[in-house]
């Protein structure tokens, strides 16, 4: 049998890239950072981590791994209630709570397993879901594993989300769902109107913070705090994989009877393995850093809103951004491709997105700014954008 399945999988790949469209990965054998080395010994700047505040290497965040390490060991070797709770584990539930507002935290190995466990423990057949077209794959994946009623409006389209919520008005429960930040386009929910929607129509909120949090709002809290929300919405979801250290772990917060019900019955929950104790205590240095400073975000916000501004007063086609995410339109999935390639040979690390990661024939280069990038780094960056783009005639 594999003999044919092997064809067809060979013909597929052949025809993936042919079409520009295969990913490749290239190899990092440095520390995370806004400066990295690839296996091919270049050192090159790096504009497409999730390391919103340059946390992935902070030595503070190094520190507290190691002494847990040393105190707590390796790995859990068990899932939370059987053996696989340590007083880490619940001193950063706690330290998250408190850093949204919220009453009650769960801890996932992944965001992705945050978002794919919600939906199905808490709603069923009599209830729905409204969610934003342009939320993350791992929501699709969570409403398409639970059994309630899906209804869909437009990016960030308050009128389409009312149309929407006088639909859901028999269903016994409303949840509305939306990134915080919109991964691939850089947007922040509207979440103030969509909070004045949601009490007008008797709906609950869930937010995925997962590109907001440490990034939006004056002291990072998201848009929950952008909005002068905070503790008003009944389920967040989040990463540690981002702004938060960049290594692994996600995590539902919010009301304490959600929190309860999760620990119950949330599959990825129940049957996946606890974090690392080292990953949990580096998370608990993260959020005590974070609440005595705003330096990290105040850079990154000033990083961003200069690289945008330089690279829209060069000709480039940029989506609007309210987050630390600067979509470089390109439209087309080769020159995409072939834009990001050219980068790296001038020293800059980029990825092309481009269908299904994105709708067809809207492909970008994602440029994604952190708090560690110095003014040089944004410089040569936009200089090299600059370069490459009228090369590829992408600029005039």
């Amino acid at each position: 049998m594999y003999t044919n399945f092997q064809e067809f999988l060979a013909k597929e790949l052949t025809a993936i890239e042919e079409a520009g469209l295969f990913k490749k990965e290239r190899i990092i054998v440095s520390p995370q950072g806004a400066e990295i080395t690839i296996s091919t010994g270049q050192k090159v700047l790096n504009f497409c981590a999730n390391n919103y505040l340059g946390l992935s290497n902070n030595q503070q965040l190094k520190e507290a791994a190691r002494a847990a390490l040393d105190s707590h060991g390796y790995g859990m070797s068990s899932v939370r209630f059987i053996c696989g709770t340590t007083d880490v584990h619940k001193l950063l539930e706690a330290k998250i709570a408190e850093f949204f507002g919220t009453e009650d935290t769960i801890l996932y190995a992944a965001a992705f397993d945050a978002n794919g466990g919600v939906f199905e423990p808490l709603l069923g057949e009599e209830d729905a879901i409204i969610s934003d077209s342009l939320n993350h794959a791992s929501i699709i994946d969570g409403v398409r594993l639970c059994k309630a009623q899906r209804y869909r409006y437009a990016n960030a389209d308050m009128a389409d989300l009312e149309e929407q919520l006088k639909k859901a008005q028999a269903n016994r429960f409303r949840l509305i769902v939306t990134d915080g930040v919109f991964s691939m386009d850089g947007n922040v929910a509207p979440l103030d109107k969509i909070y004045e929607l949601a009490c007008r129509y008797d709906a609950m909120i869930m937010v995925d913070e997962s590109h907001s949090a440490g990034v939006v709002g004056h002291t990072g809290r998201g848009v929950t705090e952008l909005f002068d929300l905070k503790g008003k919405i009944e389920i967040i979801t989040g990463t540690l994989g981002k702004a938060f250290g960049g290594a692994i772990g996600g995590f539902t917060t919010g009301k304490k009877e959600v929190i309860d019900m999760l620990r119950q019955r949330s599959r990825p929950y129940l049957f996946s393995n606890s974090i690392p104790p080292m990953v949990a205590a580096a998370g608990v240095k993260m959020v005590e850093m974070m609440s005595e400073t705003n330096e990290l975000q105040d850079k990154l916000h000033e990083n961003t809103a200069y690289f945008s501004q330089k690279m829209i007063e060069a000709g480039f086609d940029c989506k609007p951004t309210q987050s630390a995410i600067v979509a470089v339109m390109l439209y087309d999935a080769k020159l995409s491709q072939q834009m990001a390639a050219r980068l790296l040979d001038e020293g800059i690390y980029v990825i092309g997105f481009y269908y299904p990661v994105v709708p067809k024939d809207q492909a970008r280069i994602r440029v994604q700014v952190s708090a560690a990038h110095s003014r040089e780094h944004l410089d040569r960056a936009i200089a090299a954008f600059t370069k490459v783009g009228k090369e590829l005639g992408v600029l005039k």
